[in-house]
Formats: structure tokens, sequence, C-alpha cells
């Protein structure tokens, strides 16, 4: 199983993060608050523990959308 991970930046919008995360990881909008406010103090915030497969999709999904809306969020997986 994978972690899947946001990275913080001082760039991407704080609401910008919580959409990607209700978006992507069909979190509840106080969920992916919590998570946005974990990334922004502590550097880095698990979106999801997933499997090899699934965790590459969402890491892609992520970055390109950051991309397309130019932010540069960074998503990461790591194994857990």
């Amino acid at each position: 199983m994978f972690k899947v991970l946001l990275l913080n930046d001082d760039y991407t919008p704080m609401d910008f993060v919580v959409m990607v995360l209700q978006k992507f990881f069909s979190l509840s909008r106080e969920k992916a608050t919590q998570i946005m406010l974990k990334v922004h103090r502590d550097g880095t915030g698990v979106c999801g523990v997933y499997p090899r497969d699934v965790a590459a999709t969402k890491v892609e999904q992520v970055s390109a959308y950051a991309r397309q809306h130019q932010h540069p969020l960074c998503c990461v997986m790591e194994e857990n």
C-alpha cells in the first residue's frame, strides 16, 4: 500500500487544495480543510492510502489538474 501526500508550497491557494482533496479523494469539505491545514502547518499531509496503481493514478490526476490551473501543487506517493 502507498500513501498519497500533498506537499506545501507558498503559491497554491488553500481553497484550491481543499477543492482538489474533495474532487480526487472524495473527502468532505471539513476533512479536506483539516488535511489542507496539516499540509500548510507541517509541510505535508496524507490524502489517503491505496494500492500502488491507484496511488500512482491519483498522483498523476492531481499533478495534471494543478498544472492545468497553473498551480505548483506537488502530489507524491510513498510506501506505507
